[in-house]
């Protein structure tokens, strides 16, 4: 069987995407292209208390207007909503606790609070305090209102390399028994998205740089389950001008917000691209095939990126003096027709 590149954007149906989360997309979608893969595209909603509605369809239209199509996997239907494979995660989940690498937790959400609240008092980092860890397990699972915790183990560390950050280690006792079911029977981040990326083939996983603190806790989940894991790659931040988490006071609005401002899906592609990864040249300025032919992990930055809004509108006002008349007509058409408020915008030229 022949090895085939496969990467993925796995969003949460939480909201519209925002810059960070198209800045992943685009970077999974075009290694994926520049090595003849595949990209692949999941809805993660099993946090169901923070979905919000419309979020599924601005992630394809954010998507469809970035011309970042998605590939369909030989083995699913074309979408893959994890709130539809509830059983999978859940014969997973229980596979776990028979092989004793993971078990079940009863205490009761009034017991966390007040560990989690002694723990803060104390200055300790809050982590569960292995209570139901050693307990008979009930192979049989006909108990009422429990959770199934990973069984971190105590001693050693676990290490991997990371294609951006090189090699990263963590100390096993610092890890959490993170759950991976919880008690309405839908899986946590953790277990679905190994689960997923194991069953849909992925082998290299782009993420943003928060989610480092997790991956030895989805290196055990393969370790425990005798799959081979992905490579990763996390992501640098993006950080704005005041070198301060990106949000809306940097006009960090969501792409389609700035669709809707005039911005071509051009210059959106071409800058986000440039923010953490560094081409061999000063060039500033790329078709779509020259990233794709360009474009390499390894020239991935460490450090975060700064979002320059300034240095976005100078792209977006490059793009437009490229077009034709008759082009630039046919947008603003367009445009006009789509956003109709009372010819209150503009593009930014």
């Amino acid at each position: 069987m022949s090895y085939q590149i496969t990467t993925r954007f796995a969003p949460s149906p939480t909201g519209a995407p925002h810059i960070g989360n198209i800045r992943t997309a685009i970077f999974a979608w075009v290694y994926a292209r520049s090595h003849k893969g595949r990209f692949l595209l999941r809805i993660e909603d099993t946090d169901r208390s923070r979905e919000v509605s419309g979020a599924t369809e601005a992630i394809i239209d954010s998507l469809e207007w970035l011309k970042l199509d998605w590939d369909q996997n030989p083995k699913f239907s074309n979408l893959i909503f994890q709130s539809q494979r509830l059983a999978i995660y859940q014969k997973y989940a229980e596979e776990l606790v028979k092989k004793g690498c993971a078990y079940v937790c009863t205490c009761s959400e009034e017991r966390l609070k007040e560990l989690r609240e002694r723990q803060i008092a104390a200055k300790q980092p809050p982590k569960y305090d292995g209570c139901c860890r050693g307990k008979i397990q009930n192979s049989k699972f006909k108990i009422q209102n429990y959770v199934i915790r990973l069984k971190v183990p105590h001693e050693g560390q676990t290490e991997f390399f990371d294609i951006i950050r090189g090699k990263v280690k963590f100390e096993n006792n610092l890890i959490d028994d993170q759950v991976l079911l919880k008690s309405d029977g839908y899986p946590t981040y953790h277990l679905a998205n190994v689960v997923d990326d194991h069953l849909m083939g992925v082998t290299h996983v782009l993420r943003a740089e928060e989610w480092l603190s997790s991956t030895p806790k989805h290196l055990l989940l393969y370790k425990f389950f005798g799959w081979k894991p992905p490579r990763f790659a996390h992501l640098p931040m993006i950080l704005g001008k005041d070198r301060s988490k990106l949000s809306k006071r940097h006009r960090a609005v969501s792409l389609l917000e700035y669709k809707k401002q005039g911005y071509l899906q051009e210059a959106i592609f071409n800058y986000l691209i440039l923010l953490g990864w560094r081409p061999q040249t000063d060039q500033e300025i790329f078709s779509r095939l020259e990233i794709i032919k360009q474009f390499s992990l390894e020239r991935v930055q460490k450090s975060p990126a700064i979002f320059d809004q300034e240095k976005l509108d100078w792209l977006n006002g490059w793009y437009i003096r490229q077009m034709s008349a008759s082009e630039l007509l046919d947008r603003l058409i367009e445009y006009g027709q789509k956003f109709d408020e009372n010819k209150t915008r503009s593009l930014k030229i």
